[in-house]
């Protein structure tokens, strides 16, 4: 059987498809396309993958509305029991907001939306996410977003970078992030909610295709490939 993966959209999505161009790219299967008012995921799935956006508009806090909406108590279920998950931009903030990160994703310090592409620092490349990469190594991804600020209490970010669970950190100040979080791992490993957007950076044409390694390396160690 082929790679299984899901994209969620959300009232407010924009960059679902593509999410799904980038999966479908990578692992030669489209992904399936589920909606915020679907009640069930479908059995077997390889990944799911929360887009970024503007879901629900970003009223209250950003991603808040969308964690408490019906696809999301199911999302919650799979990554418990150990399906991967991987939220981008909007979709760490719903990941956050749904209790599967720490800490908060608040207003950038600067108070202005940043659309640029930047330089990343691979902290952790013993993740299924980022096998493909190499400890240390400076990556180029874009991000567009308002409210990426990292936040978290100094024991949550003992513990964050005790047990190796920053995956990214940005290699420049970039929005205010504490200890320039850009992108953390739940502890069992499964979860990864990033701010930056591999599924922007998949091919050279998009002026980086520092991205498609952390799909490569998803698909690969979920089928064996």
């Amino acid at each position: 059987m082929g790679f299984r993966a899901a994209v969620i959209t959300f009232p407010g999505s924009n960059c679902d498809r593509d999410m799904a161009v980038a999966i479908e790219k990578v692992s030669g299967t489209a992904p399936l396309r589920l909606w915020h008012g679907d009640s069930e995921l479908p059995d077997g799935l390889d990944l799911i993958a929360l887009p970024g956006g503007f879901s629900y508009g970003d009223y209250l806090r950003s991603g808040a509305m969308a964690a408490r909406s019906r696809i999301m108590q199911s999302v919650v279920r799979a990554a418990d029991k150990g399906v991967p998950v991987l939220g981008v931009c909007n979709g760490f903030q719903v990941l956050t907001e749904a209790g599967l990160l720490p800490g908060a994703l608040m207003r950038n310090a600067g108070q202005n939306f940043i659309c640029r592409t930047v330089s990343l620092t691979v902290e952790n490349n013993q993740s299924l996410f980022t096998g493909a990469y190499d400890a240390g190594e400076i990556v180029r991804i874009p991000v567009a977003h308002h409210d990426g600020n990292y936040f978290a209490d100094d024991d949550t970010l003992d513990r964050l970078e005790n047990e190796g669970r920053v995956a990214l950190r940005y290699a420049e100040p970039c929005n205010g992030s504490r200890n320039d979080i850009a992108g953390i791992l739940n502890r069992a490993g499964n979860v990864l909610g990033m701010m930056p957007h591999p599924e922007r950076a998949i091919e050279p044409e998009l002026g980086s295709s520092d991205g498609r390694r952390l799909f490569e390396s998803a698909v690969g160690a979920l089928i064996g490939a």
